[in-house]
């Protein structure tokens, strides 16, 4: 009886063991915090350990395979998906199997330097433009406008006039247009940004545009660059696979998840397995790297940080 009344004598007014806890947690980093909200996303997870098997499946695979992806055999053209041809052959008697992951290859390059090349142009050009405001920033937002007003087929078209089909044209054609949208994003994130604090004291200690643009804004905005890439791969991806779809992409003898899925359209009513498995691979690639978009989204919002 004496200890309950030593206990209630003793005990704090309104003390809360989770606000103690909290308290007493050791502080983390921004990116040590995301990094363990996006852990606890099992989609994102899963969808990040997906793209890292279709990776490596596309670098190891056509290395360990003793099959050459451009090998023909017109005696064995039209397979069904065996034993010896996992996924069947096509109407040159090609192995389909090792050339998805070929293609895979293709595709999953020009998605990934195209959003490289759009992080790197889009962020430097919205960056300088937001930072310096006024007149310089009207003239490079319209030149932004006249941009976006040029439909990315006609660019498709012209630069494969001017350079001819396949890869190189391929990747400029996309690079043209693709950097505006995040120009325009990381714009609107430094005009908010370059009025704070720490941005002064940085002109104050004399310090140049560039390096203030380069060492205190662009960082700050980079978990709207980081999702916005994310959400680019697949858009550059899908583009090249509609483009090798009408024939302005990749030209044989190299191939693609869209060219394949273009021969394979042609023979989809007596062989679906040759549209089948690189539709599926454009698909599910796709919607991994969607997913795993959304969770770094999640993940990287300063609002949700605990």
């Amino acid at each position: 009886m004496i200890k309950e009344y030593e206990q209630e004598l003793f005990e704090v007014v309104g003390y809360d063991k989770e606000v103690a806890d909290a308290i007493v947690r050791p502080n983390i980093t921004y990116w040590k915090d995301a990094w363990r909200r996006l852990r606890k996303n099992k989609v994102a997870i899963f969808s990040m350990v997906t793209l890292l098997v279709i990776g490596l499946s596309c670098i190891l695979i056509p290395i360990l395979s003793r099959v050459d992806y451009t090998g023909q055999n017109v005696a064995m053209t039209h397979l069904k998906p065996g034993s010896q041809h996992w996924f069947g052959t096509d109407e040159l008697g090609r192995d389909v199997f090792v050339r998805l992951w070929m293609g895979g290859r293709v595709s999953i390059l020009i998605g990934l330097l195209g959003a490289v090349v759009s992080l790197v142009f889009g962020t430097l050009y919205g960056g300088i433009s937001g930072y310096f405001g006024g007149l310089i920033d009207d003239i490079m937002m319209r030149i932004v406008e006249v941009i976006v007003g040029i439909p990315y087929m006609i660019v498709v078209i012209l630069v494969s006039i001017s350079l001819g089909k396949g890869l190189p044209s391929l990747i400029i054609a996309l690079c043209i247009t693709s950097w505006t949208g995040l120009a325009r994003l990381v714009r609107g994130q430094v005009l908010q940004l370059k009025e704070n604090e720490y941005v002064l004291a940085s002109k104050a200690l004399g310090a140049s545009p560039m390096r203030i643009i380069l060492k205190h804004l662009l960082p700050n905005t980079m978990s709207v660059i980081i999702v916005n890439t994310t959400f680019q791969i697949p858009g550059f991806m899908f583009a090249e696979a509609f483009l090798s779809f009408i024939g302005l992409g990749v030209q044989p003898p190299y191939t693609s998840w869209g060219a394949m899925a273009a021969l394979g359209q042609q023979q989809m009513s007596y062989y679906p397995h040759e549209l089948l498995f690189p539709a599926v691979a454009i698909s599910l690639t796709m919607l991994t790297f969607n997913l795993l978009g959304d969770g770094l989204r999640d993940a990287l919002d300063p609002k949700l940080r605990q």
